[in-house]
Order: C-alpha cells, then sequence, then structure tokens
C-alpha cells in the first residue's frame, strides 16, 4: 500500500508489515501535515532500505527548500536520492502548500528539474511528503476508493514534513523525535 488505508477487522498487521501513518492537525486556524512509515516487527533489510532512503530524500528535500531556490530543486533532490537507489517516485501523489486549509497551492511534487517552478519565498509554508515504491512506480485505487496500492504488490514508504521556508535554512514545523526515541535507530 502506498497512502489512505481504510482500518478493517480483515486485515491484521503481522512481523515484517511496514505501515505510515499520516497525521494532520488545525491549531488556532492552522494546519500541520506529517506523516511516519513504521516498522512492525522484525522487517527484512531490504524494506528498511526503502524506508532509510525514503525518509533521507525527505530531509534532502528540506535542504534544498530555501528561499530563493525553485520548487523544482525539491522535487529533483527526493527524485535523485531515490532513484539512485534504484526505488520509484510515485508521480499521481504530491506534497503540497499548507495555511489555512490542509492542501494549497502549490502542489509539491517528488519528481522534477532543478530551477523549475515558482521560486520559493519566505514566509511560505509546504508539506514535502515522498512517496517511493521498492519496485515500480505505478500505483491503483483499490475497490473502496481510497486506498492507493503499488501495482506491483511490492512495498511504498511514505515520509512527511511540514516547513516553513526561510533564508539559509527551511524550518521544519512537525517533529519524529518522539517517534525516534521510541522506535531507536531501527534503519
Amino acid at each position: 500500500m502506498v497512502v489512505h488505508g481504510v482500518p478493517n477487522s480483515d486485515t491484521i498487521l503481522k512481523d515484517g508489515d511496514i505501515i505510515s501513518i499520516d497525521c494532520g492537525t488545525l491549531l488556532n486556524g492552522f494546519c500541520g501535515d506529517s506523516c511516519y512509515t513504521f516498522c512492525v516487527g522484525d522487517v527484512a533489510d531490504d524494506v528498511k532500505q526503502l524506508l532509510k532512503t525514503t525518509r533521507e530524500s525527505l530531509y534532502k528535500g528540506i535542504e534544498a527548500a530555501v528561499a530563493g531556490h525553485h520548487l523544482g530543486d525539491i522535487s529533483a533532490a527526493v527524485q535523485e536520492h531515490c532513484e539512485a537507489q534504484g526505488y520509484g517516485i510515485v508521480r499521481e501523489l504530491t506534497g503540497h502548500g499548507i495555511g489555512h486549509e490542509m492542501h494549497e497551492d502549490p502542489q509539491v511534487p517528488n519528481y522534477g528539474r532543478r530551477g523549475n517552478g515558482i521560486m520559493l519565498k519566505a514566509g511560505m509554508c509546504i508539506a514535502i511528503e515522498p512517496m517511493v515504491t521498492q519496485g515500480a512506480r505505478t500505483i491503483f485505487l483499490d475497490a473502496d476508493r481510497w486506498t492507493i496500492r503499488t501495482r506491483d504488490g511490492k512495498p511504498a514508504a511514505h515520509f512527511e514534513h511540514t516547513i516553513a521556508i526561510r533564508r539559509g535554512k527551511a524550518d521544519v514545523l512537525s517533529s519524529f523525535d518522539e517517534v525516534l526515541q521510541i522506535e531507536g535507530k531501527l534503519y
């Protein structure tokens, strides 16, 4: 599965699975969005590597999210890092602008060319959310009309932070700190 799974009593998590938890919040009229992909029990090393690379790509995107850069700089940073490891980049789903609404302009693709797209300005808030597949990048919408899965049935990982664009370095407005303290250094 890539995103938007619907909980049900027929699907039971088992040792070796991964699960992405995507949470949004509304506080004082402003939205925040964050996602983390968790390991369930003992996960295969190749799946741990997918998670590691996807999380790294999120931070590569954040490093490129600086006032004066272009949206494509973020997109290219994510794509280059993941594709160099042989992973697929989901193209139909993107990150997004965020503010008073959860999903605002601009869309923030996880693929693109450096120097393309709008220029980033200090104060803009966006959610960067790489969705990366272990196999082919192709996806489909499940019969429930909500769950999105990989066509080849291989795992996918999803990590997300909400950030504020600044000069020099973006401010990360969400946090994985507590998760990392509990989880330790799995991958």
